[in-house]
């Protein structure tokens, strides 16, 4: 049973993004409390994360995004939640809206009704800058943080005490992780200190992007862990789980992703992008399948071993990047070379020394 099944009725806004003539905006009507991940206990610990997955969710409610333009008047979309609680905004933007010069979070405005009357929450939307010709995809699991949550039934029943029992802040990364992914954003926008209308999070010069095949469930989850760990935050795009074959068979993570992946290549024609994931879900075999439709689009791939031999759909995968002339990286734990990143176009603004230096630093503290 949900924990929490008689609490006003809320809207979870997830992370959107626009280009010049689209914004997409996905949320969640739920029956529960806001998401906390303080301290408390272990079994505090277990009752947060158990209402992340039991969660109540409410189909049918009537929702609206609220979009303000620069000339101050805006644009308002309605929208419904479907029979999962999800309420999707696709906005055409019939007048074109500019992308800013730099990398930046905009800020939108969801409204609804529940029992206390008329609520609105702000929302966060990712506006790759005009200056940005470089973005990122990501994969989550095992690429940043084992989340224990992916694969099938067996695997999750094997990992229920990292699932159930822990906090964001205990959880470990991916050793190299943070340094990484915190240098390849290129900095952040906006020096320490310095704010303006809009950036309620703080945007790295390279746009990133998320996909996984964790659910929905866990977003709040996933932002808290990158956040103290100050690692970009971006778009994230998860599952709907069930319990059956589409949920838990390994089939279903490929697939999953590399349609993320051509939406977003779709809607930002002009980036090309490093793509960075693990050995543990066929994130090598999907990535291969975008190289082989948009060779030209793709800077690098970055495949961190975490698993055994490669599979004959990963040699092949491997065998036609390595064929397009895509930079291919594969190891343990970010352990770059200036070579690999130069090549792979990543050290026009000095983000290759800052990785191979916090590499090298991290292999003398060890």
């Amino acid at each position: 049973m949900p924990l929490f099944p008689t609490a006003p009725v809320r809207l979870q806004p997830y992370f959107g993004h626009r280009n010049e003539t689209h914004l997409y905006m996905k949320a969640r009507a739920l029956r529960s409390a806001k998401s906390s991940f303080d301290g408390g206990g272990r079994w505090q610990a277990m009752r947060t994360m158990l209402a992340q997955f039991l969660s109540h969710e409410v189909a049918g409610m009537e929702a609206r995004l609220e979009v303000e333009r620069a000339d101050g008047s805006s644009i308002e979309v309605p929208g419904t939640t479907d029979k999962e609680g999800f309420v999707t905004f696709e906005i055409a933007l019939d007048d074109p809206l500019p992308l800013p010069e730099n990398t930046s979070w905009e800020v939108v405005t969801l409204h609804w009704t529940n029992e206390n009357g008329e609520q609105c929450i702000e929302g966060h939307v990712l506006a790759p800058g005009r200056s940005a010709s470089l973005a990122v995809i990501s994969d989550i699991d095992d690429t940043i943080i084992e989340t224990g949550i992916t694969g099938n039934l067996r695997s999750v029943a094997r990992n229920w005490r990292r699932v159930l029992a822990q906090m964001p802040d205990e959880r470990l990364a991916v050793p190299g992780a943070d340094v990484f992914y915190s240098s390849l954003g290129g900095g952040r926008v906006l020096a320490e200190g310095e704010t303006h209308t809009g950036d309620r999070i703080r945007a790295f010069h390279r746009p990133f992007f998320y996909v996984s095949s964790s659910p929905w469930n866990l977003f709040s989850y996933l932002v808290a862990f990158k956040r103290q760990r100050e690692m970009p935050l971006g778009p994230v795009f998860l599952r709907d789980w069930g319990l059956d074959r589409s949920t838990f068979g390994s089939s279903s993570h490929g697939s999953h992703k590399t349609d993320a992946i051509r939406r977003i290549l779709a809607d930002y024609p002009s980036l090309r992008f490093a793509m960075i994931g693990d050995d543990t879900q066929g994130d090598l075999t999907a990535f291969g399948e975008i190289v082989q439709e948009h060779a030209n689009r793709i800077a690098a791939v970055f495949i961190r071993k975490a698993a055994g031999p490669f599979s004959p759909e990963e040699v092949a995968a491997k065998a036609a990047i390595e064929e397009a002339g895509v930079p291919l990286w594969l190891g343990e734990s970010y352990d770059l070379g200036q070579d690999f990143l130069k090549n792979a176009g990543l050290s026009a603004d000095g983000a290759t020394s800052k990785i191979v230096e916090a590499v090298e630093k991290g292999d003398e503290a060890a």
